[in-house]
């Protein structure tokens, strides 16, 4: 019986597991954010799975952007396959963080995929949404 060498075999077994590793598929994701209440600082977008939802992971991309008129479009490419939250905080002041008054609530704007309508920080199952083989599209609202 002959056998292959692994020199040769060895780049092909990468190959393959590689193909394996990557998702399935990609897609694009569009955003449109509205209903800011100014065009002061900036928006703070994350785009997370569940474990960075729960803050126990990086996010899967994010950016940074200035409000630009009554509706901001932004849009990730190559996002994998899967179920997503997409958070927006509209950092007014640019200080880089969501500002709170002494009852610890927002006093800056935010919105959340979904848009769930909630008095609380809403449930990843809430804000979830998919990512397949084509380009998703989101609405948010600021609040």
């Amino acid at each position: 019986m002959r056998r292959t060498p692994v020199s040769i075999a060895a780049p092909f077994a990468l190959l393959a597991a590689a193909a394996f590793a990557a998702p399935a598929h990609a897609a694009s994701l569009e955003v449109s954010i509205r209903d800011a209440r100014n065009q002061d600082g900036q928006f703070q977008v994350a785009l997370v799975d569940a474990a960075g939802y729960a803050g126990q992971a990086a996010p899967i991309a994010g950016r940074l952007l200035a409000p630009a008129g009554e509706v901001t479009h932004l849009r990730f490419d190559d996002v994998p396959a899967g179920r997503y939250a997409l958070m927006v905080i509209h950092d007014e002041n640019g200080n880089g963080k969501l500002d709170t008054n002494l009852a610890g609530m927002p006093v800056e704007g935010y919105g959340f995929s979904n848009n769930p309508r909630v008095m609380r920080k809403p449930t990843f199952d809430e804000a979830a949404f998919e990512i397949g083989r084509d380009t998703t599209a989101l609405d948010i609202a600021i609040r």
